[in-house]
């Protein structure tokens, strides 16, 4: 585990963290939660569906979950959450990102914290039940593990980029993210890097670039079509 345990604010006044693992900052300097919300929770479409099961590849520190059950709880939808995170972070960092977030009262949040692991083996696993909601979180590297099978709404594909962790964007594993979308479900991407738009085509996704981040000239999401809708 490597970190910076100080936090640096991002323009839209949301924190985030540098990674000296990786070398990056865990999101969006221009605005952590403006990318969680734009790109991951309006992005992968998931208010569109009956049902929300999201699938998150980069748990991180938890931002891109504290907006969706923000919004499940204002909809009074039922969320169920799975996450795969290889390089989990400490309490105290995830206790400061979300301190000023809505969801962070919730009791799966605070279960959450409660329960996170002081130094998480690999292979480990959290699984929160609680309420309506349903949160999982795998300690184990994504592009290895099993991964549920066309039964997810959204996935969030929210790991580092393609220069220092390539693994989880691979025509292979993107295919892998493919299969576990149910039919009509989206893939939403702050990526909008040539190979992963053709790792999205190859694995018959139909891709819209969509722009309006800001910093990010464009960013991806992709849909595995309805039944009866061809790939373009």
């Amino acid at each position: 585990m490597a970190y910076t345990a100080g936090l640096e604010l991002t323009l839209d006044g949301s924190a985030t963290v540098y990674s000296e693992r990786y070398g990056e900052f865990f999101h969006n300097r221009f605005g952590a939660k403006t990318q969680a919300r734009h790109v991951f929770l309006e992005g992968s479409m998931i208010r569109t569906h009956a049902t929300w099961r999201v699938l998150e590849i980069g748990f991180g520190l938890g931002l891109n979950f504290l907006t969706t059950l923000q919004e499940a709880n204002a909809r009074g939808r039922a969320l169920d959450y799975r996450a795969f995170e290889l390089d989990p972070q400490p309490r105290h960092l995830l206790e400061k990102i979300g301190r000023d977030e809505p969801a962070a009262a919730d009791p799966l949040w605070q279960q959450l914290l409660l329960a996170w692991p002081a130094d998480a083996s690999r292979g480990a696993r959290l699984d929160l039940p609680r309420g309506k909601h349903r949160l999982q979180v795998d300690f184990v590297d994504a592009s290895s593990a099993p991964l549920p099978i066309s039964s997810v709404d959204a996935i969030y594909l929210d790991g580092f980029s393609p220069g220092v962790n390539p693994e989880l964007w691979t025509s292979g594993f993107i295919l892998n993210l493919a299969g576990s979308l149910a039919p009509g479900g989206w893939i939403a991407t702050y990526s909008a890097a040539g190979a992963v738009r053709r790792a999205f085509a190859e694995a018959g996704l139909r891709i819209e670039r969509c722009t309006g981040l800001a910093g990010k000239r464009e960013w991806l999401r992709a849909q595995k079509p309805p039944p009866g809708l061809a790939t373009p």
